[in-house]
This record gives C-alpha cells, sequence and structure tokens, in this order.
C-alpha cells in the first residue's frame, strides 16, 4: 500500500515508521523541519497525566503508563525514570487523602510497567530533598514515579527508525491540498496519488482541511503551553498544586537548570506561538509562592512554548479530551490530537483503521 503521512511531528514520524516497519512505502510531508514546532516545546516529560484521573481518563492514562516503558526500553540514553513529589500543605487545594488515593491508582495502572512504587515523606524529609521549599504548614510530600526526556533528539531517534524501515521524510515540503477520493497529495513541487492519506498535522490538521474543501465533525481548539528555564540544577522534579484552580505546574530538572511549567492558555491561530508577559508572571508567581528562594522575570534565561490541539465536537463544544480522534473519509484518515507518550500506540490504531 502506499501510505502519504503528513506532519513531522512525533505523532507523524511515529505513523511513517509503524506503515513502513507493516511493509508500506511510505512518504512523510513535513511543512518546515522535523520535531521543530509542538513536539520540541514539550514539558520533556513521557507520564500518564496523573491529573487526568480526576475526569476519570482511565484507559488513557493506563495507556500512556504502559507506553512510557517502550520508550525507556528503546531509548534508555533519551529516557531517564524520574521521582516528582507534590508537596501537601495544610488547607492546600487538595487534601492529602485525595492525593493520596490518585497516587494509589496511578500505582495500580502502572502495575507492570517496572516503574518504583510511590511513597510518602514526612516534612523533614522533604526539607532535606528541597531545602528551597516553604515549610510553613508542609505536611509531607507524595513522590512518584514517570520518565522524562528529551523530546527533540528522541523524536529524530525515531525519524532515523522510520527511514531505516524504509519511509521517505521529506522535509520542508508543505502540502498545500488532498483530495479524499483520489487519494491525491499536492505540494509546491508537485502532486501524487496515494492509497492512503494521514492528516496527522497536529494544529495544523484542520487548516489543511479548510483548504482542502474538506469538512470534518471535529474541530480543535488550540491551547497554548509556555515553559520558562531559571538557573540552578535540581535532582528530581517537583508538582505544585496551583490555589484555586485544578492545574498543576511541573518544576524540574532540566540539565544543568530548572523547567518550569505548563500554562493552558487558548490560541487564536497556528502564528506566533510564544509565552505571554502574563505567563512569565504566572509561573514565576506560582514558583515563588512554594519556594523560599525567590526568582525574578530578570532571572529567566530560557522561554518557550508550543500549542497542543485538543479535540471538541462541533456538535458538542465542551466535550474537549487530550484523548485522540482518527477519522476516516474514504483515502484520507484524520487524526486530531494525541499526547507524546503515546505516539506508538496512537500510529498503531491508525493502521488499524486503514485496513478497514
Amino acid at each position: 500500500m502506499k501510505v502519504a503521512v503528513i506532519g513531522g511531528g512525533i505523532n507523524g514520524v511515529m505513523t511513517a515508521w509503524a506503515f513502513a516497519r507493516h511493509g508500506d512505502s511510505v512518504d512523510l510531508y513535513e511543512k518546515g523541519h522535523l520535531m521543530s514546532a509542538t513536539s520540541r516545546a514539550s514539558t520533556k516529560m513521557l507520564h500518564g497525566g496523573l491529573r487526568y484521573l480526576e475526569h476519570g481518563h482511565l484507559a488513557l492514562v493506563r495507556e500512556a503508563l504502559q507506553e512510557r516503558s517502550w520508550w525507556i526500553r528503546q531509548a534508555p540514553h533519551l529516557v531517564r525514570p524520574l521521582e516528582l513529589l507534590i508537596p501537601i500543605y495544610r488547607n492546600g487545594e487538595r487534601a492529602k487523602w485525595l492525593v493520596g488515593a490518585g497516587i494509589r491508582l496511578y500505582d495500580l495502572l502502572a502495575t507492570g510497567s517496572g516503574f518504583p512504587r510511590s511513597r510518602w515523606y514526612a516534612a523533614a524529609d522533604v526539607a532535606e530533598s528541597f531545602p528551597g521549599l516553604q515549610r510553613n504548614h508542609l505536611l509531607g510530600a507524595y513522590g512518584y514515579w514517570d520518565a522524562q526526556m528529551d523530546d527533540y533528539q528522541l523524536g529524530l531517534w525515531a525519524a532515523e527508525k522510520a527511514r531505516e524501515s524504509g519511509a521517505r521524510l521529506h522535509e520542508q515540503s508543505p502540502v498545500l491540498r488532498l483530495d479524499p477520493t483520489t487519494g491525491e497529495v499536492s505540494t509546491a513541487g508537485a502532486g501524487a496519488c496515494y492509497d492512503r492519506i494521514i492528516n496527522v498535522a497536529g494544529p495544523w490538521a484542520e487548516e489543511l482541511l479548510i483548504r482542502s474543501g474538506v469538512t470534518s465533525a471535529y474541530r480543535l481548539d488550540l491551547i497554548r503551553g509556555s515553559h520558562i528555564v531559571v538557573s540552578g540544577r535540581l535532582e528530581q522534579g517537583c508538582v505544585l498544586q496551583v490555589p484555586g484552580e485544578k492545574r498543576i505546574l511541573f518544576v524540574l530538572p532540566h540539565g544543568e537548570e530548572t523547567l518550569l511549567g505548563t500554562t493552558e492558555v487558548r490560541q487564536e491561530s497556528t502564528e506566533k506561538c510564544a509565552p505571554s508577559d502574563d505567563e512569565i508572571e504566572y509561573l514565576v508567581g506560582n514558583y515563588n509562592r512554594c519556594f523560599r528562594e525567590k526568582i525574578a522575570c530578570s532571572d529567566i534565561i530560557g522561554s518557550f512554548a508550543g500549542i497542543r490541539p485538543i479535540v471538541a465536537s462541533k456538535t458538542d463544544f465542551s466535550a474537549a479530551s487530550r484523548e485522540a480522534v482518527i477519522e476516516r473519509h474514504d483515502k484520507l484518515i484524520n487524526v486530531f490530537g494525541g499526547k507524546w507518550t503515546t505516539s506508538r500506540a496512537l500510529a498503531e490504531a491508525v493502521i488499524t483503521k486503514s485496513q478497514h
């Protein structure tokens, strides 16, 4: 079968690799450079998504927890287990028992993944691990495990595996239009016909359909996630609960520096994705609320932002989810949403959809 994959982020790369492994002829088209946009602007975590448990997405969390083990087995030079602490304060956003219940469920869903189980740390132990953490009203912390990655290098590693399997990866080759009936993919240079077209262009997937005159049952909400980098090295990660919100923020080791993120702000278009002043102040403020040694905007040595495409039904705009949706139109398969961690499993699901 002749397959065109549109999009050179992690979901596109993994989809191209999967089809190539199955013996198909694969061309991947990327409008810029591989792994140069959303997939490079992640929080650098391969994780199940502890917060998704509050929304009942048990299947998504379990799949992701199992998939992170695949990544660490395949590329241990680019992925490592990382313990994260969730400090629990008296009168905090979530009660100790509630966080503990979520952590135990996370452990249960991770059964067989090979990761250590979570544990409770007394306040004195937390102060030793994170001496800069605010200690007033600190009850202790839950420690749990996920995996940290170099998202850019890991994506390029996967791209090389796709090439080795026979996929042809075309960079700086934007797709102008596609035709679900004929299977034609039009680029600036020429056009070619395929048995299957996989539209996995991330935030740009809906724009391509509009240009091609193709209707879909779904739309994308574009959500910007911003991060900042400050000096100072951490040995383990920390998860901060944000007062008055259900969100959490990560404070993570990032080489010899520290990474803070992420925000969730609606992005009106795919253009000019960068952290806003408000987002930077939000990250700095929440860090300063939990750490004794304060930082200022002038201490920031780097920042970046990425767009996450969140799937919403056109008939129910409130039904947004991090779970991916796969939609078939003749020879065209649209892939909306998806997570870095589950990109391999998503690629296999696309292959299954293409065979029916």
